[in-house]
């Protein structure tokens, strides 16, 4: 098999799962908010608004997001899937996602400090910088071409961003359009609920570190990153369009379209990437949630919506080992 005929295989299976992020990788948030400090980005468009602790979030109509509970003897234990960047005037707020959190002695996201810029940068230089290996040497002059253009609508250039490993590119591009739709990184859901959780006094958990989560896009071979990179390119103009519809779903508490929308399609043509960014991740987390069962108290996770739809939810798994998760009242 050619390179070329590689990267197409790699493409087609990677799909369009751009935006999907939003909802399985905590990276979006905090990732989006450190890249100011790579080589070539420009100051993003982002939305002003007020810090997430002084900001009300609109009521949902309906029950809003989805919650699920898990209790035991002396133990309950909420989940809560999120969306990691929203628009500000997203309707997500809901009375029973509140009595959730407020009744939690402890609150686990899936990492403790998404905005933690300090701790994000040195792995940014680490893991997704390469001046050895420049993008315009892995990229045809078409699709670097292609580069420049999507760069210069965020004032950058193909060449600003040369250094860069593909993942990073992409990851960056990602965000663009996204960010001049109007949403936030601001605005997602986990820096909301650290922000509260600090302002209570809740201790803050994380259910993995973020750099096991840069790891997880880095650790992607060459042709899959160039891949995610390509298919990035191909969908800058509808990725906002797309991240609607998931946003849609979420806030309305419909699981089986963020099954459809944001896990069955990635199941179904990246194997590869569906099994390390969601079941890998999911079982560790039952793993970690049976064993906050043994202990006692109140517990409120939130960790990507992606996680908590489909068959290889942390729901699911739980269920498949004994433990009963319901539908939050």
């Amino acid at each position: 098999m050619t390179f070329t005929q590689r990267l197409m295989s790699s493409a087609a299976r990677l799909g369009r799962q751009t935006t999907k992020l939003a909802l399985g990788v905590t990276l979006g948030a905090g990732l989006a908010l450190a890249l100011n400090g790579v080589p070539g980005h420009a100051q993003a468009q982002a939305v002003e608004a007020a810090p997430a602790a002084v900001r009300a979030v609109p009521a949902a109509t309906g029950q809003g997001p989805a919650l699920w509970v898990v209790r035991d003897a002396d133990s309950t234990l909420y989940l809560f899937g999120t969306v990691h960047v929203l628009r500000p005037t997203t309707a997500w707020g809901s009375p029973r996602v509140d009595a959730a959190f407020d009744s939690a002695s402890e609150i686990w996201l899936e990492i403790s400090n998404p905005d933690d810029t300090a701790s994000i940068m040195p792995l940014i230089q680490q893991h997704g910088i390469s001046r050895d290996r420049p993008l315009s040497s892995l990229l045809t002059a078409e699709q670097f071409a292609d580069l420049d253009a999507a760069a210069r609508t965020i004032g950058l250039s193909g060449a600003a961003m040369e250094p860069m490993r593909p993942w990073l590119a992409a990851l960056q591009l990602s965000m663009a359009p996204l960010v001049k739709a109007g949403y936030d990184p601001q605005s997602g859901v986990e820096l909301i609920l650290k922000a509260r959780a600090e302002a209570a006094g809740k201790p803050l958990n994380g259910l993995e570190t973020i750099d096991k989560q840069i790891g997880i896009l880095a650790g992607l071979d060459e042709a899959d990153q160039l891949a995610f990179l390509t298919e990035t390119l191909g969908m800058f103009d509808n990725a906002a369009t797309e991240l609607d519809q998931l946003v849609d779903a979420w806030a309305s508490g419909d699981v089986d379209s963020i099954t459809r929308l944001g896990v069955d399609e990635m199941k179904a043509v990246s194997p590869a990437v569906y099994e390390a960014l969601l079941v890998r991740r999911n079982t560790d987390w039952a793993d970690q949630i049976q064993t906050m069962l043994e202990g006692s108290g109140t517990v409120f996770i939130a960790v990507g919506a992606a996680h908590l739809a489909g068959d290889d939810s942390v729901q699911a798994i739980l269920s498949r080992r004994g433990v009963t998760v319901t539908t939050a009242p």
